[in-house]
């Protein structure tokens, strides 16, 4: 049964620095696997017939390669890599020079290696223990750096978009799927309500996302909103399937979890409906 620790719920809720979101990852990665039945941690993208989360996740993960514009002639890099799952369908599908995953959280990254090992990928699949904010890669030498869900922890995001430009090799991709709020607020808690103990992350706003690319000096900025396609078709499968998820988080956490679980669900519902809540695409690029 995973234990959850309070006073890590308090620091991974307001202080959010990155060994609280290691612990964070730690002790709910196994909720949305027993939600889900898989090992991806995103939200995927629904679309009309799509009925079950692993469906929606993969489509999540194929749309953003094709706005990625990923190829097999690619060092790719793929920062907050969670459970490995979106590079192993990545190199499966494009079979790029080099995939290297970046994670800050160490018993991801084994599980993740591990995999590669049993599925005789260990050499064709990288994975290093770093930090988003410090890439540890030359300047300009690879053609594509990737944060599928997870560019919402980097703290501050703006350096790890100036360690993607730096990095980068002329005419290379930056791209981003992240969770965003439609508007800056100086106080959350009156606009998200509940959602805001429980989204545990920055609260970036569109507006905050665009401004530091532009300051970064990519250009060719493309931004998508697909919050329609995300948020709500996903709480309206647990609402309709919470009998059957709600055992099976059972049996791994008490059952105060998945009550917050619900009520996370159904605020963030709510406030995708209001236009508070988004779901961004981003592409850039460096022309320079």
């Amino acid at each position: 049964m995973n234990k959850i620790n309070f006073i890590d719920l308090f620091l991974w809720t307001f202080r959010r620095n990155e060994k609280d979101v290691i612990k964070l990852y730690d002790s709910l990665s196994n909720l949305m696997r027993a939600a889900t039945g898989g090992n991806m941690l995103n939200f995927g993208y629904w679309e009309e017939g799509t009925t079950i989360p692993l469906d929606a996740q993969k489509k999540m993960c194929e749309i953003f390669a094709q706005k990625a514009q990923l190829n097999s002639n690619q060092n790719i890099v793929d920062v907050g890599s969670g459970l490995g799952e979106p590079a192993f369908l990545w190199y499966s599908k494009y079979k790029p020079v080099n995939l290297t995953c970046i994670n800050i959280n160490f018993k991801q990254l084994k599980f993740s290696n591990d995999k590669s090992i049993k599925n005789d990928l260990n050499n064709k699949l990288n994975f290093l223990n770093s930090t988003a904010t410090s890439l540890p890669f030359k300047n300009g030498s690879v053609e594509r750096v990737v944060a599928l869900e997870s560019a919402q922890h980097f703290k501050p995001l703006k350096f790890f978009i100036s360690e993607s430009f730096r990095i980068l090799k002329k005419d290379g991709i930056m791209a981003l799927a992240i969770p965003v709020m439609l508007e800056n607020s100086k106080s959350p808690l009156m606009k998200l309500g509940t959602l805001s103990m429980t989204w545990s992350s920055e609260h970036y706003s569109i507006d905050f996302v665009k401004s530091l690319i532009e300051q970064t000096r990519f250009e060719n900025l493309n931004l998508q909103k697909i919050g329609s396609n995300v948020y709500e078709p996903l709480a309206n499968y647990y609402f309709e399937n919470r009998d059957s998820i709600k055992q099976r988080i059972s049996e791994h956490y008490p059952s105060y979890v998945e009550k917050i679980l619900f009520k996370s669900l159904l605020k963030m519902k709510q406030a995708s409906e209001k236009k508070i809540i988004d779901y961004i695409f981003v592409t850039c690029q460096k022309l320079e």
